[in-house]
């Protein structure tokens, strides 16, 4: 853990991150995407014209292992100090507590940001997301029963808030 890092996207990292999410779309619940994105789709999902959002990349040992985003809510502008988090680690990294390293960072950006509150939106499976969020202070506020429809399944939504 001592060699974690936390750095602002730049360009040459966002075909680390495609590989990371393309993963989870091929084999996970983690996103609703149903076939993996090319380079153009991925990139408008990490790169924001408003500098108060932002993605993260996270570096073990000098390596991606991860990233973390920092979205708009809803568009409307009574939402504007409600953020949504999002983290993806590359396959593998789960477990060493760079998820938790990565919300305190998150959060800490958001305050500075004069962000108030911060959502994660969860597949209803996702017991590690899910974990990861409770044990860090985020409340359950919604579950929204079969919202979506992959690998044959039905899948719930949870969403999960911690006011800052």
């Amino acid at each position: 853990m001592e060699t974690l890092e936390f750095a602002e996207l730049k360009e040459e990292n966002i075909p680390d991150l495609l590989a990371i999410y393309n993963y989870y779309v091929l084999n996970t619940t983690a996103t609703f995407h149903e076939k993996p994105l090319a380079l153009s789709e991925f990139r408008e999902l990490v790169v924001f014209a408003d500098s108060k959002y932002a993605t993260y990349v996270i570096k073990d040992a000098g390596k991606i292992c991860g990233y973390i985003l920092l979205t708009q809510f809803k568009k409307r502008e009574a939402y504007d100090r409600t953020g949504e988090i999002t983290i993806y680690l590359k396959n593998g990294s789960s477990g060493k507590g760079i998820g938790k390293a990565a919300l305190s960072y998150v959060e800490r950006k958001a305050r500075e940001q004069g962000f108030h509150t911060l959502m994660a939106i969860i597949c209803g499976e996702n017991e590690r997301s899910i974990y990861l969020f409770v044990r860090n202070g985020y409340k359950k506020c919604a579950h929204l029963q079969e919202v979506g429809r992959k690998f044959g399944r039905w899948l719930d939504i949870v969403v999960y808030q911690k006011l800052l």
